[in-house]
């Protein structure tokens, strides 16, 4: 061996490794230069990993949710309708944030980021690079865009995952769904009144209503709204026989998508919230009252009834001047008879006349689904509020509070809650009314829709066997009422056999002279112009021109309600 070679040999001296170089004596650390080996091997280690980073996220197709930070990572259960279409649905969204503090070039950054966003407003951008700690440059960013962005690789760059809701059907529910606010609370409808539960529960919860016919029945009211210039309008679809809400629409309404706040009482849930005084659909519970006490058969007649009456002081008059004096029990619900109804009520007495609207449900509070639920003013009750309620004056309920109170008188008495959440447990239902209730109701209010004496002939669409009641009132003031009105017509097909009730409300209507009405009798007879801004006139053609378009849908999807 060559003398400039080193003979190193190692040692071992009370448990410490040395090298010795022979001849000079120096040592070394093993310990030291193994450390420094150590230091290398993890640099090359971070820097390879590093590398393998870079080159899987610019090949990237999908965001990698992993690698993103999570903010309001609260979930909510989707909302389905009867047949499982999304109503509302939870999605991840990206929000782009930028940490201020870790920008190392701000002309650098504003650059590329101008490459990928050229719209944004980037005197903005400055300022908030210069003033703010923390700002979001860009939220619910595209998945294309996400990618653009993050292979910029600028460690200022903060994307954040959300979970945002989002309602496909837009306006369609608006009042049925709801919405929730910044902070995932439900405020208002379905949002909020099922809050905890969408919060706890993974599947999605199944609504009884029908978006096929809720979209078909919006359609029309809309376009209704337009032609007789409305306030607003609503309507309820129900079976009648489990309380199932197929259809529900208040007008106006808004896209829970976009709305954040709306104080407007025009925005007000007409068919469940808002508070009506509705006019002659009343008389037919007086009528169904007096059967119910078996005072009265519908041929029971009555004579010589007053054009007019008095009561504390105030006129109580027909509406009618042309009605008959001498009337029949069904004769006077036909032919809405003010005077008759007065009679009627009387015969009941006022405990038992309250007694049963209470039981039916009209009067009092109801049970819901969603919390935006008026409840009826309270009245004084004395001889002359009998008088006055017995024909719908002078008394309040909800459009909602209407369709149970015309359920149950319709499906042989028995008690019905309405529903908008689908339940398939079968409930043994109360029976509060005797069966020939409906018997004696039905045929009368199959004939307000056919008979020329009748008030509801628009409704008599061929097929359905539609029968109903109308309701004109004005509109309720401070002092006493005003000339707009509230026309309603509540409807029950097939009378035969009931299966649905329709409730269809307008508030504030006004007459079209340019419009058609189109008879639905099998006469083809056409009518232009509204001769009276009446429930007779707007309502029921309303209601008819509903019919006709959900009744292929309700034939063949329903035909098998229990």
């Amino acid at each position: 061996m060559s003398k400039n070679n080193l003979n190193i040999i190692l040692e071992d001296e009370k448990n410490t490794f040395l090298y010795k170089k022979n001849k000079s004596n120096i040592t070394v650390s093993f310990n030291r230069i193994a450390f420094i080996f150590f230091i290398f091997f993890l640099i090359s280690i971070i820097y390879s990993i590093h590398l393998i980073h870079l080159g899987t996220r610019k090949n990237n197709d999908n965001i990698n949710l992993e690698n993103i930070s999570f903010s309001n990572k609260l979930y909510r259960a989707d909302i389905v309708d009867r047949d499982g279409k999304f109503l509302v649905k939870t999605v991840s969204s990206i929000d782009i944030g930028i940490s201020t503090k870790q920008v190392i070039n701000k002309d650098k950054l504003i650059l590329n980021l101008k490459y990928i966003f050229p719209h944004k407003d980037y005197n903005l951008v400055r300022s908030n690079l210069d003033n703010k700690k923390f700002f979001y440059f860009e939220k619910k960013i595209s998945e294309e865009n996400y990618e653009k962005i993050m292979q910029l690789g600028d460690k200022s760059i903060q994307p954040e995952e959300k979970l945002i809701r989002i309602y496909p059907e837009k306006n369609l529910f608006s009042h049925i769904i709801g919405q929730i606010d910044d902070n995932n609370q439900g405020i208002s409808g379905l949002e909020k009144s099922l809050d905890e539960k969408l919060k706890k529960f993974k599947n999605p919860v199944k609504l009884t209503v029908d978006t096929d016919i809720q979209y078909l029945v919006r359609n029309e009211l809309i376009r209704f709204n337009e032609i007789f210039s409305t306030k607003g309008s609503a309507a309820i679809l129900m079976d009648v026989n489990n309380g199932e809400i197929i259809s529900l629409v208040s007008l106006p309404d808004f896209d829970p998508n976009e709305r954040k706040e709306i104080k407007d009482i025009n925005f007000i849930n007409r068919a469940t919230k808002g508070i009506y005084e509705l006019g002659s659909v009343f008389k037919t519970f007086t009528l169904a009252a007096a059967f119910s006490e078996k005072l009265i058969e519908p041929y029971t007649e009555f004579n010589d009834l007053p054009k007019s009456i008095t009561c504390a002081g105030f006129p109580i008059r027909e509406y009618d001047e042309k009605i008959p004096s001498n009337l029949t029990a069904e004769q006077i619900l036909i032919r809405s008879g003010n005077i008759g109804s007065v009679k009627i009520g009387q015969l009941i007495g006022l405990e038992k006349f309250r007694s049963f609207l209470i039981n039916i449900g009209v009067l009092g509070e109801i049970n819901f689904d969603i919390e935006e639920v008026g409840k009826p003013i309270k009245i004084n009750w004395g001889k002359c509020k009998l008088a006055t309620t017995s024909y719908g004056h002078g008394i309040t309920t909800t459009l909602l509070q209407l369709v149970k109170g015309y359920s149950i008188i319709s499906n042989g008495g028995y008690d019905i809650t309405p529903s908008l959440i689908k339940d398939n447990k079968k409930i043994k239902k109360a029976k509060i009314l005797e069966e020939n209730v409906s018997e004696k109701i039905l045929p009368i209010l199959r004939k307000i829709v056919t008979s020329k004496e009748g008030t509801a002939s628009l409704a008599n669409i061929k097929g359905y066997e539609v029968g109903g009641k109308t309701g004109t009132a004005q509109k309720s003031m401070v002092g006493g009422y005003s000339k707009n009105k509230i026309n309603t017509f509540v409807s029950v097909f097939p009378t035969s056999n009931p299966k649905f009730v329709l409730a269809v409300m307008l508030d504030e209507p006004k007459g079209n002279k340019d419009y058609i009405y189109h008879y639905r009798d099998g006469s083809k007879i056409k009518y232009k112009g509204t001769p009276y801004n009446t429930a007779g006139w707007t309502s029921v053609e309303v209601t008819g021109q509903i019919i006709e378009k959900i009744g292929p849908i309700l034939a063949t999807k329903y035909s098998d309600v229990n």
